[in-house]
């Protein structure tokens, strides 16, 4: 090879490399860190997609009259696509299946799938008015069928400030505790953002989220006032209102 032919090569070598920095510099590629938030976002979205299906529907399943309810596995998970769809603009179909998002996505989907197939009995039960199957039992059950199938993956789980929980299940561990007390419960807190950090769990490291929610007014028929009262559940309304912190949906994503 010439010497001009070498030199022409490795110019063209240069101007290649400094034409995939600029693209890189323009373009800049998603940190792991960056990656985790949307993937925390994702499944929280979707949690919340199927916990809106299951409110949408209340009154038909604690209709006494009506038996099969129409809402089984297929059915409600569609739903809850859809709505995930219409809030992220996202086809949760569409993600990498291969993916740490897209196995976990679908992990979560199966889940929401199962839940609903497990309760037919209980919510198409002639006879019966208040079944007990609302989101906040729905989000539970979503969560622990997650966590069955991304053992060692993720965890997802709903829970609350210490005298909100209402099941021994959805109390917040040390991590979840000290951020509701020292994060999200303070006065200054942006209602609209979520407390993320890389943190232990379980003696292993952890893209840990939290993300607060907060009463609306069609919660305060459970949680509202009078404090005290006994509710449809059967558990004491704690005299909540609009715009209080209700719960904290968690995210654990493993390293």
């Amino acid at each position: 090879m010439s010497r001009k032919v070498i030199e022409i090569a490795a110019a063209a070598l240069v101007i290649g490399l400094c034409a995939a920095g600029a693209l890189m510099i323009g373009a800049k590629a998603a940190t792991p860190a960056e990656d985790d938030a949307a993937i925390a976002k994702s499944l929280a979205t979707m949690l919340r997609a199927g916990r809106t299906v299951i409110s949408r529907n209340q009154d038909k399943i604690n209709d006494p009259k009506l038996g099969d309810k129409g809402l089984d596995g297929k059915t409600v998970l569609a739903d809850a696509v859809k709505i995930y769809k219409d809030t992220t603009g996202v086809d949760p179909a569409s993600i990498d299946a291969n993916s740490r998002h897209g196995k976990l996505i679908r992990m979560e989907m199966e889940s929401i799938a199962e839940v609903l197939d497990g309760t037919q009995q209980t919510i198409n039960r002639q006879g019966v008015g208040f079944k007990g199957f609302i989101p906040a039992v729905f989000g539970r059950q979503v969560s622990e069928a997650f966590g069955r199938r991304a053992t060692g993956l993720a965890e997802m789980k709903v829970t609350a400030p210490p005298k909100l929980v209402r099941n021994p299940r959805a109390r917040a561990d040390d991590w979840e505790s000290a951020v509701i007390k020292d994060k999200l419960m303070l006065a200054s807190w942006n209602k609209d953002a979520v407390f993320s950090e890389v943190a232990k769990s379980k003696g292993k490291d952890a893209y840990r989220t939290a993300m607060p929610e907060y009463y609306a007014q069609s919660c305060l028929t459970c949680h509202g006032a009078p404090a005290g009262e006994i509710d449809i559940t059967g558990y004491p309304k704690e005299g909540a209102q609009v715009g209080d912190l209700g719960a904290v949906i968690s995210i654990t994503l493993y390293k």
